[in-house]
């Protein structure tokens, strides 16, 4: 079924931009989030501090729990400390993002369930879609003639559908498809409502949790009878140049395909350089639109990112340069001085032609 988009308008302008030239995704979050270093009663805030008298407000039983550490859980920031992600938000659309993702790598009820705040999953996918339209209409109130977009995020989860995790047990699942797929549409009906002008499947090491996502966002959209694009981005785990679940590059494009995404791309796990050969495989298959927001390079010894803007941006210049891109950001790491150096890199290159069959 061909259906109408949710907001003509919104969508129009992107495909415009996508025309004319590569747009830029923004960077890192929780690189961002760890700069400000937080700490428990930061996560809580007033809403969820320990001791809530939850006799008037029932539905937050779990959140006042003071039982339950809340800090790490970054997504639940944007109710507690939007003025933190709203500024890293908008430190990116100054570095010169086109594309804004909202922060919800891990608002689905399987993630939140580590907080014990799954009940707040649509809450935290629709606030975060809303914070992050604010901050684009901000910013291209400062800057009109240059629309900005949120991109709706939909995160792999805590759990993979195609692997056991007990060696012992093989056939051992901790989640199933039906699971996945409610998880991803509760979430997914968040960031619509909230005002998402696309939706990403993004950091897909499991194909078929990506595929649940899928269904599901397929479902919400023929509910509501119109639809946004959606994006899909593979995560290639290591140098294998395969994902967790077993797939090349190649085989993971086919294998999502069928949901005609605007675009499919790369995203984590690697540097620019270790990820450039797999983004030329989807430049060299795909029919829509290629992104890559790779790590700011390999994790050293630390767990830290080392790449500099610079460098960084040396290597995505030569992705573009070399005809592999539509989009390009920045995963682990990366700043809001990376997306500028790239941004910078990237500009004046022509994006990636589609294939003469895909454009007409």
């Amino acid at each position: 079924m061909n259906l109408p988009y949710l907001n003509p308008a919104r969508a129009e302008a992107l495909f415009d931009a996508l025309a004319r030239r590569i747009l830029i995704i923004d960077g890192a979050m929780g690189t961002m989030v760890q700069g400000y270093k937080l700490d428990e009663a930061d996560y809580r805030g007033e809403r969820f501090a320990p001791g809530f008298d939850t006799r008037h407000e029932p539905q937050r039983d779990a959140d006042a729990q003071p039982g339950h550490d809340l800090k790490g859980n970054n997504d639940l920031l944007t109710l507690t400390r939007p003025d933190v992600i709203g500024a890293i938000h908008t430190a990116y659309l100054e570095a010169g993002a086109d594309l804004l993702e909202t922060n919800t790598f891990n608002a689905t009820s399987i993630s939140q369930a580590d907080y014990h705040l799954e009940h707040l999953v649509y809450e935290l996918n629709r606030e975060g879609a809303r914070l992050a339209r604010a901050c684009c209409d901000a910013i291209e109130a400062k800057i009109p003639g240059k629309p900005r977009f949120v991109i709706g995020v939909l995160g792999p989860t805590s759990r993979t559908a195609s692997i056991s995790p007990d060696v012992n047990d093989p056939g051992f699942r901790n989640t199933s498809f039906e699971e996945l797929r409610a998880a991803y549409r509760e979430a997914a009906a968040g960031l619509v409502d909230g005002g998402a002008d696309a939706l990403m499947v993004e950091t897909i090491f499991d194909t078929l949790n990506a595929k649940a996502a899928l269904f599901a966002i397929d479902e919400l959209f023929d509910e509501r009878g119109a639809r946004l694009p959606v994006m899909i981005s593979g995560t290639i785990t290591d140098l294998s140049g395969r994902t967790l679940s077993g797939q090349t590059a190649e085989a993971f494009y086919t294998s999502v395909a069928h949901s005609r995404p605007l675009s499919v791309g790369l995203n984590c796990a690697l540097g620019a350089k270790e990820l450039r050969q797999y983004v030329d495989v989807l430049a060299q298959v795909a029919d829509g639109y290629v992104s890559a927001h790779p790590n700011a390079g390999l994790p050293n010894a630390f767990g830290e990112y080392d790449e500099t803007p610079e460098q960084m941006a040396a290597l995505i210049g030569e992705f573009a340069r070399s005809g592999l891109l539509n989009l390009v950001g920045g995963c682990c790491g990366t700043t809001p001085a990376h997306i500028a150096a790239i941004a910078a890199a990237v500009d004046g290159v022509a994006p990636r032609a589609l294939p003469v069959a895909a454009a007409a």
